[in-house]
């Protein structure tokens, strides 16, 4: 895991956009057609913004994201399908060869399957992720499974996470708050060639530094970034602030 620290989340994104960009021009000139996996949340909008500028060549791109709620249409405001429909994609000078969109609404096993089909033969290239307030990626809340190969699950989602998405504005109560969801499995992120983690805000600082520097595990499922071989950790001041300084340190 390579870790790296800007003054701001502005920075931070386009740090993040343009390590993106590099594995995706990289998957075009090896293969002609490349693989990107997005998250959507509020702390993925600058790396947004910022690789939406970057100019790859969209018409060779495929696009995933990460999950979505069980029982949300992409209708719906905190739908991470509708988000990028809305907000992303319109932002692409070009749109993409194809957006492969998690179906909230579909039966969940008939959809997981349906997406590890598409993925069986789409490697994917480089997957755009955050950080929770819990320490999750994806919706892997802890303790995370880490030694399921399926590339989508249904999960639960713990109340820690559900306050997150209640905190962010999506929902006005944690009862509101969908349950369930599907999300991308840990060892299917990990197949990324190219990991690419953005976290802005002091409100994820302990994640960061248990996943950075506490035990590698399914309790902080953010910890299993450390055996990627090119993970990138792009971090605002902020979600750094609990970083050891010795650490810290040796990050400037």
């Amino acid at each position: 895991m390579r870790v790296s620290i800007d003054p701001d989340p502005e920075a931070m994104g386009a740090r993040a956009a343009r390590l993106a960009a590099e594995g995706l021009r990289r998957a075009l000139a090896a293969r002609g057609r490349a693989t990107l996996v997005l998250a959507t949340a509020p702390s993925q909008a600058t790396l947004h913004a910022a690789l939406a500028r970057s100019g790859p060549d969209w018409p060779s791109i495929e696009i995933f994201h990460l999950d979505e709620y069980i029982g949300l249409g992409a209708g719906h405001p905190a739908s991470f399908a509708g988000l990028l429909q809305r907000g992303f994609l319109p932002r692409l000078p070009a749109p993409p060869k194809a957006f492969h969109a998690v179906d909230g609404q579909a039966d969940p096993g008939a959809e997981c399957r349906r997406l590890a089909a598409l993925l069986a033969t789409r490697p994917v290239d480089v997957a755009c992720i955050g950080i929770g307030e819990n320490g999750h990626v994806a919706f892997n809340d802890p303790p995370a499974d880490f030694r399921t190969a399926e590339a989508y699950i249904p999960v639960s989602l713990d109340l820690a996470c559900r306050r997150q998405q209640t905190g962010e504005g999506w929902f006005p109560t944690v009862e509101d708050v969908p349950p369930r969801a599907l999300s991308m499995t840990v060892r299917q992120i990990l197949s990324a060639a190219r990991v690419v983690c953005a976290v802005p805000d002091a409100r994820k600082a302990r994640a960061v530094r248990d996943a950075v520097e506490g035990p590698l595990g399914p309790d902080c499922p953010a910890s299993a970034l450390r055996a990627h071989p090119d993970c990138h950790l792009c971090l605002d001041a902020a979600a750094a602030g609990m970083l050891s300084p010795l650490f810290s340190m040796h990050l400037a």
